[in-house]
């Protein structure tokens, strides 16, 4: 079983930055998974924010790419999304995401709002 907390989640103005954690607890290792972040909004499904692989490969949403990085520390068990240029359009609910093969698991989410 593994268990995801995130935190970092704020009310930031446009332009701004901030960082998300998501700490991995449990009794599976935290190098067999590959970690993600997603968001949504209301109305709309959850989409794909960046994935990094135990190895440290990452792949990007489009719209992100260039403005935010991840990246995970081993000995922390913890995976980062240091979120940089934010836009009003970033504003949703951040979930972090384990995923090995068919297992997954998910966060409760974290509130990151972009306002003026």
């Amino acid at each position: 079983q593994v268990h995801l907390v995130e935190s970092g989640g704020d009310l930031v103005q446009p332009g701004g930055s901030l960082r998300l954690s998501c700490v991995f607890s449990g009794t599976r290792g935290f190098s067999a998974f590959v970690m993600g972040w997603y968001r949504r909004t209301p109305g709309k499904q959850r989409d794909l924010v960046a994935t990094i692989t135990p190895g440290g490969s990452t792949v990007y949403h489009s719209s992100v790419q260039g403005r935010f990085t991840i990246s995970r520390e081993r000995a922390q068990r913890t995976v980062f999304l240091q979120m940089d240029s934010l836009k009003p359009e970033d504003t949703a609910v951040y979930y972090c995401n384990a995923q090995s093969g068919s297992e997954g698991y998910w966060g409760q989410g974290t509130q990151v709002t972009v306002t003026a």
